[in-house]
């Protein structure tokens, strides 16, 4: 590879792998995989856990040897990698991992010490050099590990994961120090299961059960499922022999050769990148049932799979009217010594509704979680619960699957259902998911990822709950799972249950009915996603020469954001745009259009962050206490 600090895609400035086998004994974990990693660019590697992503980005990195096929990369020391631990020693301080690094790969003296310090700087960690990064929070870890991988200026940079986890806040600043990096001429390879993130990229590659579902620009793949996609309302079942799958309060139908028989309301939809990675998966099931998930050629699959019915309604005892809120808190506050995690919320759920509680982390949302679940007393305000102070019997009402699931690992799929059962006093339910089902009594700790999380549901669900509480609820799934997994909560929903969901996915934000966004302990936003995003704008740049672009625009202080080979800057005057790429006479075309929710969730964010500060933004929230 060549150290050209260029943009160009010439053979000589890219690595990749060309039809990859990978075996793990006689277990082949990637097959005929290719894909070119170009420099100034950044690639983005798709797919649920299990998907075969971080094989792939290992075999790259020269950590897995091949079973078959080429690799093409450079040398080990232009290369920076970001494994999906993060890759940070948490015993050592900021500073000394920094050194450690250098001593690694080389850089010392005064290169060393300005490459350090204008890192530090870029990622937000300046005057952190002396805090051990055990003590740093989620985000910052991340990034001081990105930094880690940045810090002798690699051709090429590999990143698993690196932002799985990691609130938007976080991914927004991690995403500008990628984007930097491939308008510096580097090569930047990412694993990611959002796909939003993806969207940005200027190149996805789908892996699914380590294949190829498809690589190409994540337009072009947005165009092949164009003409396919269709939409009616999910005020009742979808049509039988349709291929559907729930996103917010409609179906959505894959049907290439027009309208679906069935159903005549049915409108055509604007494509996005979630539907054209759920039909590619579809169709990869319809091409090989023996290893999908139970469907066959001729009967359609369907991202539609039930874990396990919501069960019948609890007893009339134990209900509130429809019209009465599940949850009620008012000006909730729970202190840590002086340290408020959560001051002032209003907050309530309603039978039938689901509502999204996000927030970067240290924003509040899970000390506010264990109030209203009553695992926490308030130290002000109130909650009512089904029409009472929360306690064990309100909690026999509620289904809660934790971030971490809450499975018992050494047990079976079975033991597990039996145990969540006893605890609530009633039976393992006869319908369950085919899948759990069949591996009844497989350990849970062999389960994929994506089976655990169905495991985690059927378990909460299983007591036919009022209230469904779920925290980052499919993180780390392909995106049909994660569609699965959403049928399932709109089902307990539809039949009468509430549910709050904490989630990191911004455009999840669809399935929720209203949205609380936190910072700071406080609530800052509340409404529809549209209600949040009204009147917002974002500046749109394109130009021939996205690099010089951003590279000017980042220098300006402006909050730009790469999206495939254009920018954005939210909330910026097109004037004050503009006149930063006349002045270095980058030629390009500007027009404002509407923010994404992601880019007001960030604006909101900043705002309440800068404000605590007093001006300086610090883009994370260092606490004193749990939030």
């Amino acid at each position: 590879m060549t150290a050209d600090t260029g943009t160009g895609t010439s053979v000589q400035d890219t690595c990749g792998v060309e039809h990859l086998d990978v075996r793990y004994g006689q277990r082949l974990v990637l097959e005929d995989v290719s894909l070119t990693v170009a420099r100034g660019r950044i690639t983005a590697v798709v797919g649920g856990d299990g998907a075969g992503k971080t094989t792939l980005l290992r075999t790259l990195a020269g950590l897995v040897r091949p079973s078959a096929g080429d690799v093409r990369r450079p040398h080990s020391r232009a290369l920076g990698f970001v494994s999906g631990a993060d890759g940070v020693y948490r015993d050592l301080t900021v500073a000394e991992n920094l050194a450690f690094s250098a001593r690694a790969y080389g850089p010392t003296g005064r290169w060393l010490a300005k490459a350090r310090d204008d890192l530090l700087e870029r990622v937000g960690l300046a005057g952190f050099g002396e805090r051990l990064a055990g003590d740093l929070s989620g985000g910052m870890r991340q990034k001081l590990a990105v930094s880690l991988a940045l810090l002798h200026r690699p051709q090429v940079l590999i990143l698993d994961e690196a932002t799985t986890g990691v609130d938007p806040v976080s991914r927004a600043e991690l995403w500008r120090i990628f984007a930097a990096a491939a308008a510096g001429g580097g090569a930047v390879l990412l694993a990611t299961t959002y796909l939003d993130e993806a969207e940005r990229a200027s190149w996805v590659c789908v892996l699914d059960g380590g294949r190829v579902l498809t690589s190409a620009p994540p337009d072009r793949i947005v165009d092949d499922a164009r003409g396919a996609i269709w939409t009616i309302p999910a005020d009742g079942p979808p049509p039988a022999n349709a291929v559907t799958w729930r996103s917010g309060s409609a179906w959505r139908l894959w049907s290439p050769d027009g309208p679906p028989s069935g159903a005549p309301d049915a409108g055509a939809a604007r494509a996005e990148l979630a539907d054209a990675v759920v039909i590619a998966a579809l169709a990869s099931e319809r091409r090989r049932p023996d290893e999908g998930r139970g469907t066959t050629p001729d009967t359609p699959a369907t991202a539609t799979r039930r874990p396990m019915s919501a069960g019948s309604p609890a007893a009339a005892s134990d209900t509130v009217p429809a019209t009465e809120p599940l949850v009620l808190g008012r000006r909730l506050g729970r202190a840590f010594g002086h340290f408020l995690a959560v001051d002032g919320v209003d907050i309530e759920v309603r039978p039938g509704e689901i509502v999204g509680l996000l927030g970067a982390n240290g924003a509040g949302k899970t000390t506010l979680i264990r109030l209203l679940l009553g695992l926490l007393c308030p130290t002000a305000g109130d909650i009512v619960l089904f029409g009472r102070p929360p306690s064990r019997e309100t909690r026999r009402l509620t289904g809660y699957v934790p971030q971490s699931l809450g499975l018992w690992d050494d047990l079976t799929v079975g033991e597990n259902l039996a145990f969540a059962a006893q605890a609530f006093g009633d039976r393992v339910p006869d319908d369950i998911d085919p899948e759990l089902a069949a591996a009844r009594g497989t350990i849970v700790r062999a389960l994929p990822l994506g089976l655990r999380r169905r495991l985690a549901f059927a378990a909460a669900l299983a007591h036919a709950p009022r209230l469904l509480v779920l925290d980052e609820p499919t993180s780390g799934v392909d995106p049909l799972a994660r569609a699965r997994l959403w049928d399932t909560v709109h089902d307990a929903v539809g039949a009468g249950a509430g549910a709050l969901v904490t989630t990191h996915y911004m455009d999840e934000a669809v399935q929720c009915d209203r949205l609380l966004i936190m910072a700071e302990g406080h609530v800052v936003a509340a409404g529809t996603s549209a209600e949040i995003v009204a009147g917002r704008t974002c500046v749109e740049v394109q130009t021939d020469d996205w690099a010089a672009a951003f590279s000017a625009l980042d220098a300006a202080g402006q909050p730009v954001a790469l999206s495939g080979r254009r920018l954005r800057v939210s909330g910026a005057d097109c004037s004050a745009v503009g006149n930063v790429l006349h002045d270095r006479s980058i030629d390009a075309s500007l027009r404002v259009v509407p923010a994404t929710l992601e880019e007001v969730f960030v604006d909101v964010a900043r705002a309440s962050d800068t404000q605590r500060t007093g001006g300086r933004s610090t883009g994370t929230r260092e606490r004193g206490g749990p939030a």
